[in-house]
């Protein structure tokens, strides 16, 4: 097929760019405006105790699970006439906007709830609304009603805060960050890989089946939005995974092309080749990378599953168009592939000879372009011991403080501090007495004929858990077990369910938050009916579960695909197992240094506020696109290896010796014809991901950098050196299958090889183009 769809590039190249032209313009008119369509939420499990619980709030009590929080501060403090006033006006406004629920504030609240609204310096108010909208709508009327009601007035200053202003910000401000990294990174990207693939024309080659990816899986993604919730957030996946994959691919496409040229090749038969060889490869990984992002969907926050959405969308849109545009354009430009090489006209700058490119032959060290990693691939296998262990110790070292990672939810100190959620939280958990988000709403969705005592007794047990310091319920506020008054904060009953209020001094995302929790859970409910949790913790907690109850499916099903995969690609057992450990490697490094960064405060937090979590998602998905792109590195260099492996001819029956310096030079060989590409092409997605590491929003900042570590650790660190010392002890080992296992690969395997291809009249069909043709082998030595 691959060798039918060379051809055919070869024969009618224009009619085929046309048709990719054509789609191009479709996809982008169709899928463009799915921006308006996708979700900002998609945080909580839809099916968790929390989501339950604001579900009665919000229907029965109209108390919403994200809150807009306003502070409204005068140097004469709170209760002077300017403030009043001020805060008299917003709470009117507020009450008669159809995006609010209901509004409390100390002007207007009862006498005993007012010194929770109330700063502990007497300056400031704060406002609550309790907005409509639930998780993906409230953010947006959050900014709206700011935009209209939240300006300073004179000498009195009005900011908005909560946690509904928070979201709303954290996406303003990721917006604003990615336009900001694509201005710089793409610009940046293309000028490398003008020197990378040694020409104008050809670096323009993964920048289009990049935008045609792009385009395509927004095409995607809106087809999902008439059915199911898709993030947003899919896609800035889309874009990265759609750059990374284009440059992965079409260097590894246009590198076999040239290396078929030096070999002899004519541009017809190199082509062919290409697509018989590199074609097959990234077809094999374009289907690892898909089905391992697809896992994601076992998630049940949509924000998750949207991953699975973009990343199998954009590899096929990516996989398609290097498998059928690429040769196209290949053939189209011929000569013209080369041309505006600026490394041409560095070296007759230098006055540097144009180098001449020579085949790489096994037991000949390669000349020029590959010789580097040649002789860097025999000095690793040479001092296997000591170079291998001090790589895999610094890997593991690195990865020590993963062990003690904190999974959080993201709270305003994600965002910069000029920020105005940033600044009314930090006033909160600095200046009043009670910290909203620290707040535990309790919700009974059957109370109807409860006895109010029993309603009144839990209460009470509820107020002596430790940290508690105070519990407000329909029947009186308590605290320490003792009625103290009557009810101060948000309670009531309504059809037949009642709402509670657990105040506490217990930090959010702290130890004593979670063993405060756990102790509330233990309190029976009243009259043995079910209790329901809402609340920050609550929803961190349910979050949190929802990732980590789900990870060892989804890990392991990665790892059963993966294993699979590469064992019909290499026919070995030990190779898949090696190539997972190596991933473990490089990953466990990346979020170690993210722990030791971005949760224990070290290095200044990057310039971030650090509260001692990592936030759960994102991990995930820093996990999903350093894990594909491992992957494509993975099978890049293991297709070549087991092809020069193939062509040693080396039997199961061969000595000892023999097949232990075939197998070296194998490796050797391997990593001199895909180090320079592998290494190429982690260089400039590093370099885009690097360019995240000034974003404003701290997890944006920990996803640039654990990227930009995993990317570079796995290309470098790992499939240098880790993979030769690993494969040289190992030996003819490498290759090794039970015997069930390889009548299997014998009959449905999958390699990259020299393909048969018709032998021209006239020429000796022992040999075609320098290469034997008819299963006979190449000896070292």
């Amino acid at each position: 097929m691959l060798q039918r769809i060379a051809r055919l590039g070869i024969a009618a190249p224009r009619r085929i760019l046309a048709v990719g032209v054509l789609i191009f313009i479709a996809a982008a008119v169709f899928g463009i405006p799915v921006a308006k369509s996708l979700a900002p939420g998609g945080f909580q499990d839809p099916h968790s105790e929390s989501s339950r619980a604001i579900a009665v709030m919000t229907d029965k009590f109209g108390q919403s699970g994200q809150q807009l929080l306003i502070l409204v501060t005068a140097p004469a403090g709170a209760n002077s006439d300017p403030a009043r006033t001020v805060g008299a006006n917003l709470v009117e406004q507020l009450q008669h906007s159809p995006l609010v629920y209901n509004v409390s504030s100390p002007w207007t609240a009862p006498p005993q709830a007012q010194a929770d609204l109330l700063s502990k310096d007497g300056k400031s108010g704060l406002i609550v609304v309790n907005l409509k909208g639930g998780e993906n709508n409230a953010q947006n009327n959050a900014q709206t009603l700011a935009d209209q009601f939240v300006h300073d007035r004179g000498e009195v200053t009005v900011r908005a805060g909560g946690s509904a202003m928070q979201y709303a910000q954290i996406n303003t401000q990721n917006q604003d960050d990615l336009l900001i990294m694509e201005i710089i990174a793409i610009p940046l990207s293309f000028l490398v890989l003008i020197w990378v693939f040694g020409g104008l024309l050809a670096a323009a080659l993964p920048m289009t089946l990049g935008a045609l990816a792009v385009v395509g899986s927004m095409s995607v993604l809106r087809l999902f939005t008439f059915t199911t919730e898709v993030s947003v957030f899919a896609l800035n996946l889309s874009t990265a995974l759609s750059l990374a994959l284009a440059i992965d691919y079409t260097l590894l496409i246009v590198s076999r092309y040239r290396d078929e040229l030096a070999e002899g090749a004519d541009r017809e038969q190199a082509l062919i080749r290409t697509m018989a060889t590199s074609g097959r490869t990234v077809l094999f990984s374009a289907v690892t990378v898909a089905l391992s992002m697809s896992a994601t969907a076992l998630f049940p926050m949509y924000f998750l599953r949207s991953f699975a959405y973009a990343g199998v969308a954009t590899v096929f849109f990516v996989a398609t168009s290097s498998i059928v545009l690429t040769p196209a354009a290949i053939a189209l430009l011929g000569p013209r592939l080369d041309s505006l090489d600026v490394r041409r006209l560095g070296r007759r700058m230098l006055g540097r000879p144009d180098p001449v490119p020579k085949p790489i032959e096994l037991g000949v060290p390669p000349t020029r372009g590959g010789q580097f990693w040649y002789r860097s691939s025999k000095f690793v296998m040479r001092h296997w011991l000591s170079t291998g262990v001090v790589v895999v110790a610094l890997l593991i070292l690195l990865g020590v403080p993963f062990a003690s990672v904190r999974w959080g939810f993201p709270d305003d100190r994600v965002l910069p501090p000029s920020t105005s959620s940033h600044q009314v939280g930090d006033q909160l958990r600095d200046n009043f007495a009670h910290d909203f988000s620290t707040s535990v709403p309790v919700v009974i969705p059957d109370a109807g004929g409860v006895d109010p005592a029993d309603l009144d007794k839990y209460a009470a047990d509820l107020s002596r858990v430790p940290d508690v310091s105070a519990v407000s319920a329909p029947g009186g506020t308590f605290v320490n077990g003792n009625r103290v008054g009557p009810p101060t904060a948000a309670t009531g009953s309504a059809d037949g369910s009642a709402f509670l209020t657990v105040s506490s001094t217990a930090p959010l995302f702290s130890q004593a938050s979670d063993t405060q929790l756990a102790r509330l859970h233990e309190v029976a409910g009243p009259a043995g009916r079910t209790v329901e949790m809402a609340g920050v913790a609550q929803v961190n907690r349910d979050s949190v579960d929802a990732v980590t109850e789900r990870l060892p499916l989804v890990l392991g099903l990665m790892a059963a695909i993966t294993f699979v995969l590469l064992f019909l690609l290499t026919g070995s057992v030990v190779l898949p197992v090696k190539a997972l450990l190596c991933n473990v490697l490089s990953l466990t490094a990346a979020f170690g240094a993210l722990v030791w960064i971005f949760q224990d405060g070290h290095l200044g937090a990057l310039g971030t506020t650090p509260s001692g979590t990592l936030v759960a998602n994102m991990p995930v998905l820093l996990f999903c696109i350093a894990f594909g792109l491992s992957m494509d590195y993975e099978v890049f260099l293991l297709a070549r290896i087991r092809e020069y492996w193939q062509a040693s001819g080396t039997s199961r029956s061969a000595a000892p010796a023999e097949a232990h310096a075939a197998n070296d030079e194998s490796v050797a060989l391997g990593v001199a014809r895909t180090g320079r590409v592998i290494t190429a092409a982690a260089l400039v997605m590093s370099m885009s991901f690097a360019a995240l590491i000034a974003a404003h929003v701290s997890f944006m900042r920990m996803f640039g950098l654990g990227l930009t570590l995993a990317v570079l650790a796995d290309a470098t660190l790992v499939r240098m050196v880790v993979v030769p010392a690993f494969m040289h002890v190992m030996g003819r080992w490498n290759w090794w299958a039970p015997k069930p296992l390889v009548w299997v690969h014998e009959r449905v395997g999958i390699g990259e090889g020299p393909a048969a291809e018709p032998v021209a009249p006239g020429v000796d069909p022992a040999q075609h183009n320098g290469r034997p043709v008819d299963g006979s082998v190449i000896k070292i030595g």
